[in-house]
């Protein structure tokens, strides 16, 4: 068994099964940041400059129309903040998209609304058919792999293509960015989810009803058809502006009454159960490294900041046992059927049929011609 080791200058280690370290043990996600990617960024007058070539387009293709780009938001501190960039600092006027998948936390809801009551927008939800979303859900947990929150990210994403092809809105703003993400979770942990081949197989072999309504969109179709042949492209404004995560965060509450989250993606019940408890308990896959692994690496959390906050579980003990039980009772099953769960032989992305030949490619393909720019995964 591989001795267990911490990079030297981040905080990823070992869990992630592919790391490799140097002769001084910085890890290859740190040289693929300073070698691949920081070249390449800028969010200096290089970058505004860039983004207003982006924004002026944007609005041209946008004359006319109710709405010049979409944008989806959950919430949290990315998408609130690139809500706020938008309207504020670009001058754009995106229709607000939100996908309810069934598992809001309060303080997302008061978050999103407040934030379009005070900008005036309006607010588009759709939301997921709860029979459906549990189903698809349990049959993850069936499956016993690590990345349960397929199902929900996955309605996310389609719904969110889906609409704007149907309603012909060529650009989807997204909050994605280098600043809190340059690092990404390694595959082992969150494998992709719009492999159509695994959800096809997980779902034959562990679903129990069809799934009618659910939005469906396959990697091909999004990244390449909806992009090269419908001419829909995804924006991240984040990326050509300094972003500082704490700074933002502050204004957001100042400006809007924004909440904060004890951790990124708690905004939903799931993901913050998923992320907080089951990952990191049944797999060992503990988020937060990737998470301040990235803001170590731009700046904004040294690295013992970051291993006191690792020495402590990411959800206490009490709070976790109530999560447990939140739930099982909201998919309809016993908190024993949910441990059961939990003890089953872990299983991973491989023990399924999977695309992960064609997304490694892709991902090179895109990679090549410039159109993507990420560190390892």
């Amino acid at each position: 068994m591989r001795e267990y080791r911490v990079c030297t200058n981040c905080v990823m280690d070992t869990t992630d099964s592919k790391i490799v370290f140097d002769e001084k043990g910085v890890c290859d996600h740190c040289h693929s940041f300073k070698e691949d990617l920081l070249p390449n960024w800028h969010t200096d007058e290089r970058g505004l400059s860039d983004l207003k070539k982006i924004v002026e387009k944007i609005k041209k293709d946008g004359e006319g129309r109710e709405f010049d780009c979409i944008m989806g938001m959950s919430g949290g501190a990315d998408s609130s903040y690139l809500l706020h960039v938008a309207v504020k600092q670009l001058g754009l006027r995106p229709l607000v998209f939100h996908v309810d998948g069934g598992w809001n936390s309060q303080i997302a809801v008061n978050n999103i609304n407040g934030m379009i009551d005070k900008l005036g927008l309006d607010l588009y939800t759709e939301v997921i058919n709860w029979e459906e979303m549990k189903d698809f859900q349990l049959s993850y947990f069936k499956a016993g792999v690590p990345n349960i929150d397929v199902p929900q990210d996955h309605a996310f994403v389609a719904t969110l293509y889906n609409f704007a092809d149907k309603h012909k809105i060529k650009y989807i703003l997204n909050g994605g960015n280098f600043s809190t993400e340059c690092v990404r979770n390694p595959m082992e942990w969150l494998y992709y989810g719009t492999d159509m081949a695994q959800i096809r197989d997980i779902r034959k072999r562990f679903g129990t009803i069809p799934l009618k309504t659910y939005p469906f969109s396959s990697v091909l179709r999004h990244k390449f058809y909806l992009r090269y042949i419908r001419g829909v492209q995804v924006v991240k404004p984040l990326n050509f502006v300094p972003y500082i995560k704490a700074e933002a965060m502050k204004m957001l509450e100042k400006e809007y009454g924004w909440q904060p989250y004890p951790q990124k993606h708690f905004e939903s019940r799931f993901t913050k159960f998923y992320e907080g408890y089951w990952l990191p308990k049944k797999f060992g896959y503990d988020t937060r490294k990737v998470q301040f692994s990235s803001l170590i690496l731009t700046g904004q959390m040294t690295r013992e900041e970051a291993l006191e906050k690792l020495s402590k579980p990411a959800m206490p003990e009490d709070e976790a046992r109530q999560e447990f039980e939140y739930i099982a009772t909201k998919l309809g099953i016993s908190v024993d059927e949910l441990r059961g769960y939990f003890n089953a032989p872990n299983k991973s992305h491989r023990d399924y049929n999977n695309q992960e030949s064609i997304f490694n490619l892709g991902a090179k393909v895109l990679k090549f011609i410039g159109v993507e720019r990420a560190v390892k995964r």
